[in-house]
């Protein structure tokens, strides 16, 4: 068969099925116009208001024959991108959480047509490679640790505690990813009681338990005590209980506080443990000098987790682990050889094809073995605005938390709950003639106001039993007039609804 024969075979073969792969452009520009003009943030955020409009016009029957490319497209345009999420807003700074800057969005789509597997001999597994060791090289982590990228932060520290799990078990001479744990004597997982919930349900998963999560009290600067820690595992010691892993977090979700990451590493030395830091939200924040201190024993760890989905802005599902010893991590997680897998692959080296040989096995180190490229994201926005400028980042938008702070407590109606480490400032409405209940409730309907008026969207938590609005600063797009203006909004929605109650 010649290469015009060729041709017409795959055309013929093209248009036996009913899905559309010749018109790629023209479906892509057509959704862009709406795609520019959502990220614009004009006007009110409809989506909640009209949600029984949209919800009626896209839940319809499964079709029995198709509609078409050109109703799928105009679906798109008319109906779902613009009932999108408006976490990339510049007012908007809750959860953390935010949505992808432009080279990292054209990245992710490059990926999914032409890196839809991140194996084999091909650039996009390569690129896995060279954004992990990039990521390396930001946070100051050896550069001989094992790195490997998941679909977030719940999967990046599943990896880790897996990791953790294989090597406390060999330590009592038991392979747990080959014959199990059963009869095993109980091991726990010691972390702070500020601890994100994915590590009780990753103790779940590994089958050591939720209950065998030990929540060590916190002390006056919301990190975790030492003291409680090494009474608690002095306690368990005596009763037989041994340690599988000490959990620093470096930069809770409530409040951004950084456990202390040597004194922990000095206690899991001492008694045998595994040290894993869940960085997923703040792990980028040793990038600002100011807090870097903070995170002295890093480089102690055995394993750390971080997500360049937040605070990086890459496409949402992007996750990493990095552990110290590739092999235990290998242990863990590795796929049973198989023919149709590492068999079908040449054996010499002598690589012509990119499915002559599968490149990097990263499905030896995580949960997956169909992945897509995600390094591709991480590597196209470091190269877009370098180290320094994502430092910059890490370092204006810590600023910003403190000038919240400074803005609160030059208003004598506002009041600061937690003062911020990383770019978290909680703080909250208070004239000083309510009752903390009366506080509390107050406070409630001043966010779900903001969130109504979609022009300033902080998320809330409670600090000590106080009810506080919490804007959490890693959306790229915030700008100072989007901080200060936030603090002025609660300041007259508090004075304003304080009469109405």
């Amino acid at each position: 068969m010649n290469s015009t024969d060729l041709k017409h075979h795959a055309q013929a073969s093209a248009s036996l099925d009913k899905a559309d792969s010749d018109h790629l452009s023209d479906a892509i520009s057509s959704i862009l116009p709406a795609l520019t003009a959502f990220y614009e943030f004009e006007g009110e955020d409809l989506a909640g208001r009209n949600v029984e409009e949209w919800k009626q016009r896209l839940g319809t029957p499964l079709p029995l024959n198709g509609e078409g490319l050109d109703a799928v497209l105009q679906e798109l345009v008319n109906t779902v991108i613009p009932n999108g999420l408006r976490n990339g807003h510049p007012g908007f700074s809750g959860w953390v959480t935010t949505s992808p800057t432009s080279s990292g969005a054209a990245a992710h789509l490059a990926a999914s047509i032409a890196g839809s597997q991140r194996y084999w001999i091909q650039a996009f597994n390569f690129l896995e490679t060279v954004s992990l060791n990039w990521l390396k090289e930001l946070l100051e982590l050896p550069a001989t640790w094992q790195g490997t990228y998941t679909s977030g932060g719940s999967s990046a520290n599943l990896v880790g505690l897996g990791a953790a799990r294989q090597w406390a078990y060999e330590q009592i001479g038991i392979d747990p990813s080959s014959t199990g744990i059963g009869g095993a004597p109980p091991f726990r997982i010691y972390a702070s009681s500020e601890v994100h919930h994915v590590v009780n349900r990753a103790a779940a998963v590994l089958g050591i338990g939720r209950r065998s999560v030990v929540g060590i009290p916190t002390d006056n600067d919301h990190r975790l005590s030492i003291t409680e820690l090494e009474k608690q595992l002095k306690a368990d010691a005596l009763k037989g209980i041994r340690p599988m892993a000490l959990v620093a977090t470096a930069g809770t979700v409530n409040i951004g506080s950084i456990d202390p990451i040597e004194q922990m590493a000095d206690l899991a030395e001492q008694y045998g443990a595994w040290l894993h830091v869940d960085g997923a939200y703040g792990l980028f924040g040793k990038l600002d000098e100011r807090v870097k201190p903070l995170y002295k024993g890093l480089e102690r760890a055995d394993s750390a987790a971080a997500d360049p989905h937040k605070w990086l802005a890459a496409p949402l599902g992007n996750g990493v682990t990095f552990v110290r010893d590739a092999a235990i991590l290998s242990r863990a997680f590795t796929l049973e050889p198989a023919a149709y897998l590492e068999g079908s692959t040449l054996q010499d080296g002598n690589v012509v094809s990119p499915f002559d040989d599968f490149g990097v096995p990263y499905y030896d180190f995580n949960l997956d073995q169909s992945a897509p490229s995600r390094g591709v994201a991480v590597w196209a926005i470091l190269k877009e605005i370098g180290a320094s400028g994502f430092k910059e980042r890490v370092v204006r938008h810590n600023s910003f938390a403190r000038l919240i702070a400074e803005q609160v407590e030059s208003n004598p109606v506002l009041e600061v709950v937690a003062e911020p480490v990383l770019s978290i400032c909680c703080f909250r409405y208070n004239n000083g003639k309510m009752s903390e209940d009366e506080l509390n409730r107050l406070n409630a309907l001043i966010a779900a106001r903001l969130r109504s008026e979609s022009q300033f969207v902080p998320s809330t938590t409670v600090v000590k039993g106080r009810y506080a609005i919490r804007p959490c600063y890693i959306n790229p797009r915030v700008r100072e007039v989007d901080v200060t203006g936030l603090v002025e909004r609660v300041s007259e929605l508090g004075n304003e609804m304080s009469r109405q109650l």
